[in-house]
Protein backbone atom coordinates (compact mmCIF):
# COMPACT_ATOMS: atom_id res chain seq x y z
CA UNK A 1 0.00 0.00 0.00
CA UNK A 2 1.81 3.31 -1.04
CA UNK A 3 2.05 5.69 1.88
CA UNK A 4 0.94 9.27 1.85
CA UNK A 5 3.99 11.99 1.88
CA UNK A 6 4.43 12.89 4.25
CA UNK A 7 3.89 10.29 6.70
CA UNK A 8 2.68 11.08 9.73
CA UNK A 9 3.92 8.87 13.01
CA UNK A 10 2.69 8.09 16.17
CA UNK A 11 1.39 6.51 19.39
CA UNK A 12 -2.13 5.42 20.05
CA UNK A 13 -2.14 4.60 23.59
CA UNK A 14 -5.09 3.08 24.56
CA UNK A 15 -6.03 -0.29 26.57
CA UNK A 16 -9.31 -1.76 27.20
CA UNK A 17 -9.26 0.74 30.50
CA UNK A 18 -10.11 3.77 28.53
CA UNK A 19 -13.51 1.71 26.95
CA UNK A 20 -14.33 1.65 23.17
CA UNK A 21 -15.34 4.86 22.48
CA UNK A 22 -12.30 5.87 20.85
CA UNK A 23 -12.41 2.55 18.86
CA UNK A 24 -14.46 2.56 15.52
CA UNK A 25 -16.89 -0.54 16.02
CA UNK A 26 -15.54 -2.51 13.11
CA UNK A 27 -12.26 -2.22 14.41
CA UNK A 28 -12.17 -3.32 18.40
CA UNK A 29 -11.93 -6.81 18.57
CA UNK A 30 -8.79 -6.41 16.13
CA UNK A 31 -7.46 -3.64 17.56
CA UNK A 32 -7.70 -4.32 21.54
CA UNK A 33 -5.94 -7.82 20.14
CA UNK A 34 -3.02 -5.82 18.29
CA UNK A 35 -2.26 -4.56 22.11
CA UNK A 36 -1.51 -0.77 20.50
CA UNK A 37 0.76 0.61 23.85
CA UNK A 38 4.34 1.08 22.85
CA UNK A 39 3.79 0.31 18.94
CA UNK A 40 4.06 3.26 16.02
CA UNK A 41 1.79 3.87 13.93
CA UNK A 42 0.90 5.67 10.63
CA UNK A 43 -1.56 8.15 10.01
CA UNK A 44 -2.77 7.31 6.55
CA UNK A 45 -6.55 9.55 6.97
CA UNK A 46 -8.22 11.61 8.55
CA UNK A 47 -12.25 12.84 8.55
CA UNK A 48 -13.77 14.86 10.85
CA UNK A 49 -15.01 11.47 13.41
CA UNK A 50 -12.48 9.22 12.81
CA UNK A 51 -8.45 8.64 12.00
CA UNK A 52 -7.22 5.99 10.18
CA UNK A 53 -4.07 4.32 11.46
CA UNK A 54 -2.12 1.58 9.98
CA UNK A 55 0.21 -0.81 11.60
CA UNK A 56 1.86 -3.23 8.92
CA UNK A 57 -0.64 -4.64 7.37
CA UNK A 58 -3.70 -3.55 9.08
CA UNK A 59 -5.84 -0.44 8.94
CA UNK A 60 -8.21 0.86 12.27
CA UNK A 61 -10.09 3.84 12.55
CA UNK A 62 -10.03 5.44 15.85
CA UNK A 63 -10.86 8.77 17.36
CA UNK A 64 -8.13 11.50 17.00
CA UNK A 65 -8.19 11.89 20.76
CA UNK A 66 -5.35 9.86 21.86
CA UNK A 67 -3.48 10.12 18.87
CA UNK A 68 -0.01 11.63 19.89
CA UNK A 69 2.24 12.67 16.79
CA UNK A 70 5.83 12.23 17.00
CA UNK A 71 8.28 14.43 15.10
CA UNK A 72 11.29 11.81 15.25
CA UNK A 73 10.72 9.72 12.10
CA UNK A 74 11.88 5.99 12.48
CA UNK A 75 14.75 5.17 9.90
CA UNK A 76 12.69 2.10 8.82
CA UNK A 77 8.91 1.75 8.36
CA UNK A 78 6.54 -1.22 7.80
CA UNK A 79 7.51 -3.35 4.51
CA UNK A 80 10.64 -2.21 4.79
CA UNK A 81 13.28 -4.61 3.20
CA UNK A 82 16.43 -4.69 5.64
CA UNK A 83 19.09 -6.74 6.73
CA UNK A 84 20.91 -7.14 10.12
CA UNK A 85 24.47 -5.28 9.93
CA UNK A 86 26.55 -7.50 12.09
CA UNK A 87 25.13 -10.76 12.37
CA UNK A 88 26.74 -13.66 14.83
CA UNK A 89 29.81 -15.06 14.14
CA UNK A 90 28.85 -18.47 11.88
CA UNK A 91 25.12 -17.16 11.13
CA UNK A 92 24.10 -15.71 7.83
CA UNK A 93 22.43 -12.70 8.56
CA UNK A 94 18.59 -12.25 8.98
CA UNK A 95 17.20 -10.41 5.81
CA UNK A 96 13.43 -9.63 5.77
CA UNK A 97 10.17 -7.07 5.86
CA UNK A 98 9.41 -4.32 8.66
CA UNK A 99 6.73 -6.14 10.51
CA UNK A 100 6.62 -4.84 13.79
CA UNK A 101 7.71 -1.01 15.34
CA UNK A 102 8.31 -0.33 18.69
CA UNK A 103 8.62 3.18 20.52
CA UNK A 104 10.43 3.49 23.24
CA UNK A 105 9.44 7.13 25.41
CA UNK A 106 12.56 7.52 27.30
CA UNK A 107 15.21 7.13 24.88
CA UNK A 108 12.92 8.66 21.58
CA UNK A 109 13.70 6.29 19.54
CA UNK A 110 12.17 3.48 17.34
CA UNK A 111 13.31 -0.46 17.57
CA UNK A 112 11.69 -3.11 14.76
CA UNK A 113 10.66 -6.56 14.26
CA UNK A 114 11.14 -8.48 11.51
CA UNK A 115 9.38 -11.57 9.39
CA UNK A 116 11.92 -13.72 7.48
CA UNK A 117 10.72 -16.49 5.09
CA UNK A 118 7.04 -15.87 6.53
CA UNK A 119 8.23 -15.82 10.09
CA UNK A 120 8.49 -13.60 12.75
CA UNK A 121 11.90 -13.07 13.96
CA UNK A 122 11.71 -13.18 17.79
CA UNK A 123 14.55 -11.13 18.07
CA UNK A 124 14.03 -7.37 18.46
CA UNK A 125 16.82 -4.96 16.47
CA UNK A 126 17.55 -1.39 17.10
CA UNK A 127 18.18 1.01 14.27
CA UNK A 128 21.68 0.67 14.10
CA UNK A 129 21.24 -3.31 13.84
CA UNK A 130 20.05 -2.75 10.20
CA UNK A 131 20.56 -1.48 6.86
CA UNK A 132 18.06 -1.55 3.65
CA UNK A 133 18.73 -4.22 1.57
Amino acid sequence: MARPKPVTYGLYSWTPDFGFRYIHPANRRTFEWLEPMGKLFEKIDETEDWILLRYDEQQFKVSGELFQELHDKPPFSFGDLVEETNPEPGRPAHRGLISDVYWNEAQHRASFQLVEKKRKVKRVFEADELRLS
